[in-house]
């Protein structure tokens, strides 16, 4: 049955979080990974598990998770397309952004984007009197 736009506004949301923020890193992780993704789990590294354990005795493990994966694919493997099944999800390291206040697992191989250095080289760009650009290299 059709329903008119604003009448499913005054219906009573059923809106339910993938993962509870008290849950332990691992277990949120893994919350987002089968629930979201559709995989049969994560597989910790050695380096991921001494991670988590760390965040969790520093106090930062009720922060929110904010998965860095492949956008080809719902899984770690771009290979994988479309909504794979039949996959274990392998966590290589978990960072920790303190200020944002977040998670990152990184699934798989993938790589982050270095952030700007505390004196960016754009300080050292610049024009000379011939009007060269110099600085860049």
């Amino acid at each position: 049955m059709r329903r008119s736009p604003l009448a499913l506004t005054l219906l009573e949301p059923d809106f339910k979080f993938t993962y509870d923020l008290d849950l332990p890193i691992a277990e949120k992780i893994n919350a987002i990974a089968t629930k979201v993704y559709g995989a049969d789990g994560i597989e910790l590294s050695e380096l991921a598990a001494k991670q988590i354990a760390t965040y969790e005795a520093q106090g930062y493990g009720n922060l929110p998770i904010c998965m860095a994966k492949t956008q080809y694919s719902f899984s770690h493997d771009p290979k994988l397309k479309g909504v794979p099944t039949g996959f274990t999800v392998p966590i290589r390291a978990v960072k920790l952004s303190a200020g944002a206040g977040f998670l990152y697992p990184l699934l798989g191989d993938m790589q982050t984007m270095p952030g700007l250095g505390t004196r960016p080289g754009f300080w050292e760009v610049g024009i000379d009197e011939k009007g060269q650009v110099v600085g860049l290299f």
